[in-house]
Order: C-alpha cells, then sequence, then structure tokens
C-alpha cells in the first residue's frame, strides 16, 4: 500500500484538530470522536493542550485508506509555537490548509500558504466550519483568491450555510475549468470544442495538483462531517504518495525530540531513502543549530546503535524491526540526536522557513526552587524547541528564554510545573536585537608573550557576511600546525563567542578566519608525568579566543539591528489619514497604500518591539474595524534612541582584567 505523510495546517481555532479528530472517525480508527471542548482528542495530548484547547506540539496519527496509508500530522495553528510547523514541513508529501468559513483568510493562513507555495508541497483547502452562524462562501472563495493569491480550484458549493443541514455538493463549475485550462493548451482545445471528459479533467486536476500550480477548495465542517468523504477522496487521488528507494543508501531526517518516561531520547524521523533496521549503526549529525553556516573543520557526525524502531499504524503506534523508505518512524538509541540532524546519507537540508524568535525573558524560580534543576529542565526543553535559546548568566544566577510570543511563557511555566515539579515567574518581555559587523577586524596573541598568560598562539580576523549566510569558520594556517583538538577547541569558543557580541547581542552572520596559531608541544620533567604548565591544552585555546575575537570585533565595528515586522493593515479608506501619523511615532514605514471599495490597505514595516502598541491603538483609530496581520521581515539598524544594551552572561571579554581574574584568578597586565 502507498503511503502519504500529510500536514494539517491552520490558523488557530480554524478546526485542524477537530478536522483531525473527524478524519480518524471516519476511517474508522476511532470509535467516538474527539471533543478539543471536552479535552479528548487523540493528538492533543498535553494538560495544557486540554485545558487551553490548543495544539501546541505536533503530533503524528496514522489511518488507512482504500489505496493509501495516510500519516497525518497535527500542527500547531498559534503563531507562537511556528517553530513545531516548520520542523514539519520538511517531511510533508502534501497539506491540508484549513479556514473558517466564517473568520475567512487570517494572519497565519496567509504566512502557511506563502511557505506551502515557497516549498512546492501540494495542498488542499479546506474551509471548514459551513455549519456555523456567519459562515459564507462566495465571500471567503473571493478572500482567498485574492489575499492568499493562488490559483484555486472550487470542488463543489456549499448548501444551507450556517445551519446544522449545511452540506457540501460536489461539483467542477467553470471556474474549475478556467483555473485547469490556464496551465494545458490540450485541456483548453478540449474545452473550446466542449469535449472535456470526465476522466482527462481529473487527471488534469490530479497532475496540477501534484505539480502545486491549483489548490483544490472544499467546504464543510468537522463537527458535523459535511464535506468530509470529499475532502478524503480528495487526498487520496489528488496528492502525491512518498516515494524512496528502500535499497539505496539511508537517508532520512529528524524533525521531533522528546523524552520517553525513563528520560531517553526518542527521535521522530522521516526515511526518505534506504531501510534503518534495530541493532543498525548509524551516523548523524549536521543539524540543531540556529542560524547555521558553514565549517570547514568542524562538523563531525556522531554514530549510534538503533535500540528501538516504531511506525505510526491504525492510530497508535507498532515496534518494528525495519523501517523503509517514505515511513515516519520513532527511533530509540540515538542520545545525541538533535532536531535537525540527518540519519545516514545527508537528505533533504533542514532549513529553517520562519525567523527566529524575537522576544526574550528571564525565568524567575520559586521559593526553595533549584536554580541548576531549572536550568537542566529548561535545557530539556530547548532540545525539543531549538528555537527557544537559553542562556544562563551566572554572574547574576540568572537562566533566560527567548520567545516567539507571550503564549509560550504560559506553555514554559505550565511544563516546568507538571514534568519537573518546578514552580517558575517570568520577568517583562524584552525584544531580542543581534549585531552586524561594519567592516573587517583582526586580532592576534601570541604564546609565551605578554600580556597572553595562556599557552597559545590565536589570531582571528572576521568579516561582514550576509543576512542568512551563518557563521562560517576557516582557516589560513595548516591544518597540521597544531593538534586537531585545538582547532576544534578555538572554532566552538568562536561560536560560543559570538553568542555575545560588543554591545551583547549576538552575532549571527560573519566570516571568522583564522590567521595565526601556535601551541607548547607536550612537556614533561624527567621521572614525571605531563606538566601542563609547561604544555598546551584545550583550556589556554578555549581561554585566549574569546579576548582575542572580542578585539578583532571591536577592531571591526558593529551595529545593533532590531527585529521589523511587515505589517499590513485593512480598515475603513477613510481612517488611513488618521494611521499615518500614529506609524510614524511608532517608527514604522509605510510602503504602500492601496483600496478595495469602501476598505484601505496599508503595509510596511514597524519595530517589533512596538507591535503591542499598534494592536492595542488600531480599534480605537480606525472604529473597531481595523485589522492588522504582522510577521517578522527583517532586522534594521537602530537609529532612534540610545543603542539597546545587552546584559553580558559570560566572563566579559570587553575587560580584559575581569575577564581573565574569571577565567584564570590572575589579572594580566
Amino acid at each position: 500500500m502507498h503511503l502519504l505523510n500529510l500536514g494539517i495546517l491552520a490558523h488557530v481555532d480554524a478546526g485542524k484538530t477537530s478536522l483531525t479528530e473527524r478524519l480518524l472517525h471516519a476511517a474508522g480508527v476511532t470509535d467516538e470522536i474527539g471533543s478539543v471542548d471536552a479535552g479528548s482528542t487523540r493528538t492533543d495530548t498535553l494538560a495544557l493542550e486540554r485545558q487551553r484547547g490548543i495544539t501546541i506540539k505536533s503530533a503524528v496519527v496514522s489511518f488507512p485508506l482504500d489505496s493509501v496509508t495516510v500519516n497525518l500530522i497535527d500542527t500547531p495553528g498559534h503563531p507562537d509555537f511556528i517553530a513545531e510547523v516548520e520542523r514539519v514541513l520538511g517531511v510533508l508529501d502534501g497539506a491540508v490548509l484549513v479556514v473558517s468559513a466564517v473568520e475567512g483568510v487570517q494572519a497565519q493562513t496567509r504566512v502557511l500558504m506563502r511557505t506551502l507555495r515557497r516549498l512546492r508541497i501540494p495542498t488542499l483547502v479546506f474551509v471548514n466550519k459551513i455549519d456555523r452562524r456567519g459562515a459564507r462562501e462566495e465571500a471567503v472563495l473571493r478572500e482567498l483568491a485574492r489575499r492568499l493569491a493562488v490559483p484555486l480550484v472550487p470542488m463543489g458549493t456549499a448548501t444551507a450555510l450556517g445551519t446544522r443541514d449545511a452540506r457540501f455538493v460536489p461539483r467542477l463549475g467553470p471556474s474549475a475549468l478556467d483555473a485547469l485550462t490556464d496551465h494545458d493548451d490540450d485541456l483548453l482545445t478540449a474545452y473550446v470544442t466542449g469535449d472535456v471528459p470526465d476522466d482527462r479533467l481529473h487527471t488534469a486536476l490530479a497532475t496540477q495538483t501534484r505539480q502545486t500550480l491549483v489548490h483544490p477548495v472544499y467546504f464543510g465542517s468537522a463537527i458535523t462531517g459535511a464535506g468530509v468523504p470529499e475532502l478524503i477522496t480528495g487526498i487520496e487521488r489528488l496528492l502525491p504518495t512518498a516515494t524512496g528507494d528502500p535499497d539505496a543508501p539511508l537517508s532520512g531526517t529528524v524533525f521531533k525530540v522528546e523524552r520517553g518516561p525513563a528520560g531517553e531520547k526518542i527521535a521522530y524521523a522521516r526515511i526518505f531513502s534506504g531501510t534503518l533496521r534495530v541493532r543498525d549503526r548509524v551516523p548523524f549529525g549536521g543539524g540543531g543549530e540556529v542560524g547555521g553556516g558553514g565549517c570547514v573543520i568542524g562538523g563531525v557526525a556522531q554514530e549510534a546503535w538503533i535500540t528501538g524502531l516504531a511506525v505510526f499504524e491504525k492510530g497508535t503506534d507498532i515496534r518494528q524491526d525495519r523501517v523503509g523508505a517514505g515511513r515516519i518512524a520513532k527511533v530509540w538509541g540515538l542520545g545525541g540526536i538533535r532536531i535537525g540532524d540527518a540519519l545516514g546519507a545527508p537528505g533533504r537540508a533542514y532549513v529553517h522557513h520562519f525567523a527566529p524568535p524575537t522576544l526574550e525573558t528571564v525565568v524567575v524560580p520559586g521559593p526553595g526552587a533549584d536554580r541548576r534543576s531549572l536550568h537542566l529542565a529548561l535545557t530539556q526543553l530547548a532540545e525539543q524547541d531549538p528555537l527557544i535559546g537559553v542562556s544562563h548568566d551566572e554572574l547574576r544566577g540568572e537562566t533566560s528564554v527567548s520567545l516567539y510570543g507571550e503564549v509560550q511563557k504560559e506553555v514554559i511555566q505550565a511544563t516546568l510545573a507538571d514534568e519537573y515539579g518546578l514552580d517558575v515567574t517570568f520577568r517583562e518581555t524584552t525584544t531580542l536585537c543581534i549585531e552586524r559587523l561594519v567592516g573587517t577586524g583582526q586580532a592576534v596573541e601570541f604564546n609565551k608573550r605578554d600580556p597572553n598568560p595562556f599557552l597559545a598562539t590565536v589570531g582571528l580576523r572576521v568579516d561582514p557576511a550576509p543576512p542568512g549566510a551563518g557563521v562560517r569558520f576557516r582557516l589560513e594556517v595548516e591544518l597540521g600546525s597544531m593538534p586537531y583538538a585545538f582547532f576544534k577547541a578555538v572554532e566552538d569558543t568562536v561560536r560560543e563567542t559570538l553568542g555575545q557580541g560588543p554591545h551583547g547581542w549576538r552575532i549571527p552572520d560573519c566570516a571568522v578566519t583564522m590567521t595565526h596559531s601556535g601551541y607548547s608541544p607536550r612537556q614533561s620533567h624527567a621521572h614525571q608525568g605531563f606538566d601542563k604548565s609547561m604544555s598546551s591544552t584545550g583550556y589556554d585555546f578555549r581561554g585566549l579566543t574569546p579576548l582575542v575575537l572580542i578585539e578583532a570585533l571591536r577592531r571591526a565595528g558593529t551595529l545593533v539591528h532590531e527585529p521589523m515586522h511587515r505589517f499590513r493593515i485593512e480598515a475603513p479608506a477613510d481612517t488611513l489619514g488618521a494611521l499615518l501619523p500614529v506609524l510614524a511615532r511608532l517608527g514604522a514605514v509605510p510602503e504602500s497604500t492601496g483600496a478595495h471599495g469602501q476598505e484601505g490597505v496599508l503595509e510596511g514595516a514597524v519595530p517589533a518591539a512596538r507591535v503591542h502598541e499598534l494592536e492595542q491603538r488600531l480599534p480605537g483609530l480606525t472604529r473597531g474595524e481595523g485589522e492588522l496581520e504582522t510577521s517578522f521581515d527583517h532586522y534594521a539598524p537602530v537609529t532612534r534612541g540610545p543603542l539597546p544594551e545587552r546584559p553580558r552572561t559570560d566572563h566579559n571579554p570587553l575587560n580584559r582584567k575581569e575577564y581573565l581574574l574569571n577565567v584564570t584568578r590572575r589579572v594580566g597586565d
């Protein structure tokens, strides 16, 4: 039987999880349909998910159709959990984008469709909630066409909208033919002559859907089941099934990591080619780093024995001895695995399609809480969501986490309480900036020369890199000029030090070149063992590198950049005049205006730190009719007010005397 790895995506509250429950029931996997309101859904297993009625963690569940087995992945809809959605996209064969017939196209709907189109993932659209009061058909179709700007094929019409008797009547009308003939000249000729056989029409529909040229649209209700049989038929006939050679070399990608009851790591992996077997020794690595980047001498893959495998079948996971190409598997035994790691040969590259978090908060432990236990717990949570960065300030005894939004605070708080028995609160959320290099800078310190107290020579040059390039570490010295472990110590320390530039913010994009190297060979006194006071160790290179790198960064110069959000405001056209001066005071830059009848559209960029204030002020400025859509767009230099400084959490290599006192307990000249 063929396999299909299917994602269910939507804006929050559009009905994704309800649709998942209906599909499982229709396929005979469940006897009763789980309810979001009652907290009895199959895929929302976390206590907080059931309390709030939202999906937080992606979940995989399988069900059989006549000719295909579907691995269905229910994903979060709330924008605070966009990282969960991101990790799923790379393992999908197809998707269903759920839209509410009442609310229509919402902010997250547009973000998701843009990404699905960019990744060329075949997608069906399911307009849900046609049984709800206020449900619309033609208006939603127009909204889909205008706001998503994608070719749509309506697969039928809805009747008795807004009532429990609402139904979906399948029928391909003239608008469907118009969309299909745009990409098929032979079909256009047949259409003009009035001779379009049904099988020819459905073949063209399937072909163009799989090529992402068109997106079929179904109407229905996950609650009543209306339109769901037709959607199931579309899933089975229009979306492509998984491909891959089970006899080829192993290639897979890890998209989720969780911990089992005994604390063991369990990896969720899509196998693109080859076969994974229990007791195989498998190489893995290459993922888990936000803002990635190449490395000349690093990135050595790990290896581990596979101790257990499971696949998803008929609503549950079943242990197997082997898993072939096309399947999604749960994998035990990979202790050092990280999200984004490749299994075996590199397969599809794990690329971040969404921006990293732009907010940060300090986690405050409750009375009697163990700070070490808190840091360990947060580190384990970051394993499951690598875009939640965890940083620890040893001097202040504080731990910070990066976030997408305020809802994540509640999730982290509840998870720490329920799973780790830790009571925490949070300080006020602040905006996360970055630093970018202005020019090129270099510095060097030589072994056994004052004021260098370390037995190491390190020379580094830093060069700017374009946004998204990541951190690249290169060598201008011979790799054999000193032990490899010392080069690795320098590279690892460079990447760690770039987490806090001269102003305290992360430097995500630059090239760092090692220009000088040197060490003291292993020495010992007569009849005695190794004397580390006379011989270089990794400690020397780890200790010296931050001083050299920070000096090179200071000479290059850095600018603090703040996150900017792209905004789109739809409001009565006569209110746009009142909006413009307010946007100017918020530091926003309007870039385009337009009008659709009595409705005006304003687009531009606004500092992320001012988005919340804009959300609060918009209703009063637009008679309560304004709609705001924002999403991260880029970083821009801070031009208003003093440069934001971030308190350092390292040993402060900006201050040589303080740094050496902290690191070596002795002060250099």
